[in-house]
């Protein structure tokens, strides 16, 4: 990784400087060069050349060593053994160690996240990893989850980390060949609409320039890097439950999972039973598709009957006469709170028990 960096500095030199310019490492092979040929030759007489101190010259070449470390590492070479020469390998010597620098502390900040999100790190040593990264510990954040579902002739890593290009704020990484981890700094105090906005303008990019079908589980957003995890694990679990729950929706955020969390969380022992305590036995299994549809019309119409009728295109005596029919079945009568409330209840559990999802 380092070589790239340091050649493309190199590269942009060479006309700069006029000279044959390259970098070396501690056993004297060069590992970057203005002279492509060079690289991967061993510089004679460099390694003994090198404990005389930080700047010596070789073999027709000045050497100025240095290192974003407490070591060196590396040492850049000028041709020539002039001033001028000593001048150029100094400078590239400073530009060169504030740039490996900055390089190593971005990586390092990326796996530092990525560790912190996937609770590979103890608690305690959080701190002094973000102090020694200069890493803001107290910013508000929040973890977002996509999941390709179809489609990948193109990496969705790539097309986030596009969308995001500050590596100093946002991290993107892959946790699996169909899932990648977004890691979003955000105002305090944001609408939860607002990072809904953002989920979808991802899913939007990714299927419609992409053809990459995704859908995104959003975590509680989060003002400390040590409930990175706990946001992340929320973002999970909402992904999991509108598996269940939610199909059709490519956004789903743990804040908004409601009465689906709490049934998601419940041992599959207690749903069964439940189930058996409202229900005759069999009784929920005895209605048609029909009359499934007619009940979630009835509940997404709030219990009205007249507006239910109206949007079935049925007449009012043709609904009662239904709701009859599964008070009938089921001993519940939806057109009272009560009796609807714990219908839906068991609809949903009806629904987690037969999806039987993985938990994290």
């Amino acid at each position: 990784m380092a070589n790239r960096v340091f050649q493309g500095v190199v590269y942009q030199m060479k006309d700069a400087i006029g000279r044959t310019v390259g970098v070396v490492d501690e056993t004297g092979t060069v590992i970057s060069c203005s002279d492509l040929n060079m690289i991967g030759e061993v510089r004679d007489g460099f390694a003994a050349e090198r404990l005389s101190g930080d700047s010596f010259q070789c073999g027709g070449c000045t050497y100025h060593q240095f290192s974003s470390n407490k070591h060196n590492d590396y040492a850049v070479y000028v041709e020539g053994t002039d001033e001028t020469a000593g001048q150029f390998a100094s400078l590239m010597a400073i530009s060169l160690q504030s740039i490996k620098q900055y390089h190593d502390e971005k990586f390092d900040k990326a796996n530092f996240i990525k560790n912190v999100v996937l609770d590979n790190i103890l608690p305690g040593d959080i701190y002094a990893k973000a102090r020694e990264l200069h890493f803001a510990t107290d910013v508000s954040r929040v973890v977002l989850l996509i999941r390709v579902t179809s489609g990948a002739d193109i990496s969705a890593y790539d097309v986030v980390s596009g969308l995001f290009p500050d590596k100093q704020k946002d991290f993107v990484f892959n946790i699996s060949e169909t899932d990648t981890v977004l890691v979003k700094e955000i105002r305090r105090g944001i609408d939860q609409r607002d990072i809904e906005k953002l989920a979808a303008s991802i899913v939007d990019t990714l299927s419609g320039e992409h053809y990459i079908k995704a859908v995104v589980g959003i975590g509680t957003p989060i003002g400390n890097v040590k409930d990175l995890a706990t946001s992340f694990k929320e973002a999970q679990v909402a992904m999991e439950v509108g598996k269940v729950f939610d199909t059709e929706q490519s956004i789903i955020s743990y804040d908004h999972l409601g009465i689906a969390r709490l049934i998601y969380q419940l041992p599959t022992t207690l749903c069964e039973m439940f189930l058996r305590e409202v229900f005759k036995q069999g009784s929920i299994e005895s209605l048609d598709a029909e009359t499934l549809f007619t009940i979630q019309r009835f509940f997404e119409n709030n219990l009205n009957v007249s507006e239910t009728s109206r949007g079935l295109f049925v007449h009012r005596n043709t609904l009662v006469y239904r709701l009859e029919k599964i008070k009938k079945l089921t001993g519940l009568d939806l057109r009272e709170f009560d009796d609807a409330i714990v219908f839906k209840v068991a609809l949903m559990v009806k629904k987690y028990l037969s999806a039987n999802p993985a938990k994290y």
